[in-house]
């Protein structure tokens, strides 16, 4: 983020809507995981099931990502793409809000992937609010967070009217709904050991020999005793 329309309607294209590359294959052979290899598939199945069945990140965020105070502002900058900023005079609240909002913008734009009608997804307001770039000065940040804020009730604004007004937006919205509900990930570890790996590119989210899980698109280490979230990738399923 941002995302321009032409990285948008690829990442809409192959991000969500395809099935767990690991999915269990008929004859494979059934191999038992440990409780934290079941339990961190667990937590993506909970938070694609919260996003389908409400498109609200944050409470999905909530329900499955790291409660540690640190590692959600580590997150917050690792992957928010916010830039180059020196963030040391940005509070918690405000960056994990500003990534929080981004991240729901997307989840808004993706129920929008089998609509096709680009002009009318993205009109000028709304591709404004995707390739707003974040502000290149920290003092300036708060008031980027607040017009975050005003984004998401725009654009869910717009989705809304879009699913009222077109037969085939809410299709692509409910097809949505129906794979992220869908739990791919009941049986994408059922052929092969799944191993913890080392090592996180994001030092300052997990330690050098901190271990933790791939999971798809998604981060999963242990944080406080639960498997949870610590990072969502997407462009893992572009190439």
């Amino acid at each position: 983020m941002p995302f321009p329309s032409y990285v948008m309607a690829c990442l809409i294209a192959c991000c969500f809507l395809q099935p767990s590359a690991g999915v269990f294959a008929r004859g494979q052979r059934r191999v038992e995981q440990p409780a934290e290899v079941i339990e961190a598939y667990r937590v993506c199945a909970q938070f694609e099931r919260i996003i389908g069945e409400s498109l609200d990140f944050e409470q999905a965020y909530e329900a499955t990502f790291t409660k540690n105070a640190a590692r959600r502002r580590a997150v917050a900058i690792a992957d928010g793409e916010f830039g180059e900023l020196d963030f040391a005079g940005v509070d918690d609240a405000t960056l994990i809000n500003a990534y929080q909002r981004r991240m729901q913008i997307f989840y808004l734009v993706l129920p929008l992937a089998g609509f096709g009608e680009t002009a009318i997804i993205f009109p000028p307001a709304i591709e404004q609010i995707i390739e707003r770039k974040p502000p290149t000065d920290p003092r300036q940040f708060r008031a980027y967070a607040a017009q975050l804020e005003r984004d998401v009730a725009n654009f869910r604004s717009h989705l809304e009217r879009l699913v009222a007004q077109y037969p085939s937006a809410a299709e692509s919205l409910r097809q949505f709904k129906a794979e992220a509900l869908r739990n791919k990930f009941a049986a994408s570890a059922e052929g092969h050991k799944v191993e913890p790996q080392r090592g996180y590119g994001k030092r300052e989210v997990l330690g050098e020999n901190e271990p933790y899980y791939q999971i798809d698109g998604y981060t999963v280490a242990r944080d406080n005793g639960e498997m949870k979230i610590v990072g969502v990738k997407f462009i893992t399923r572009l190439f």
